[in-house]
């Protein structure tokens, strides 16, 4: 590993480098913050794949393109003296610590909830009116169900027992089933959203980070269905073709395959 001189000059040389390409590169010259969004959301996409896929070479490239992006944005906010890196990494070390009493104060926590619950609190002393105002109203709905559950878990909004969870699953899963025999389009999706976030609402209770696990039955669904064109091809065949006792043959080669 590098030593922390060597970190730092690395550091230095990436804002040397920006400074570089802001000045000279053409394309680099002409983009602002809201061009750069899409791309940044891109960029964490691509980091979560690679951290998914456990492969760690990946993640140190993608770690690094979401760092080239940051140092971007600071890159602009200097040049319209808003803020520069500096700014940002002392904003971050500023939180860190306040909001981390039990390390760099005289406060006392027993355990991780207590930190998460301290947490909370601190951000509605800061001026908060909700500790629901840190979810971004842009997260992918499935993710925003954990995080919502996760902060108002945080105050102690919470069930006790992973059975009782379970059981609320159940009633939701009741409920959804009736209304699919009255075929009520609108109270349908109604349930079936009381469904998505009670299961993400027990997966969470039992350590389960749901995002994670539905991206790895996606990709296992995607490796799966690949094998069964490649077989097809193979064949010479066309999927329309085929029966799907034909493709179940496949697809249960393509499962003993991993």
């Amino acid at each position: 590993m590098n030593s922390r001189e060597a970190q730092l000059e690395a550091f230095d040389r990436l804002l040397t480098i920006m400074d570089e390409l802001r000045l000279q590169c053409p394309w680099d010259r002409k983009q602002t913050m809201q061009t750069l969004r899409h791309l940044t959301i891109e960029e964490t996409y691509e980091l979560g794949d690679a951290i998914l896929d456990n492969d760690l070479e990946e993640v140190k490239k993608e770690l690094g393109d979401v760092l080239l992006h940051i140092v971007f944005y600071a890159k602009i906010g200097s040049e319209t003296q808003d803020f520069d890196i500096a700014d940002v990494c002392n904003e971050i070390c500023g939180k860190l610590v306040h909001r981390h009493p039990h390390i760099y104060g005289d406060v006392t926590v027993e355990n991780e909830e207590d930190v998460k619950r301290n947490w909370e609190n601190i951000k509605l002393k800061e001026g908060k009116k909700s500790v629901l105002e840190g979810v971004p109203k842009g997260l992918p709905a499935l993710v925003k169900a954990n995080r919502v559950q996760d902060k108002v878990a945080g105050v102690g909004f919470d069930w006790e027992e992973p059975e009782q969870v379970f059981e609320k699953l159940q009633e939701e899963l009741q409920e959804f089933t009736t209304e699919v025999k009255v075929g009520d389009q609108d109270k349908m999706e109604a349930e079936f959203g009381d469904v998505l976030f009670s299961m993400v609402n027990y997966a969470r209770f039992l350590n389960i980070n749901p995002e994670n696990a539905l991206e790895r039955t996606n990709k296992k669904f995607i490796r799966r269905f690949q094998y069964l064109e490649g077989k097809a091809k193979e064949m010479g065949k066309e999927l329309k073709d085929m029966t799907l006792g034909e493709m179940d043959v496949f697809w249960e080669e393509a499962k003993v395959a991993e």
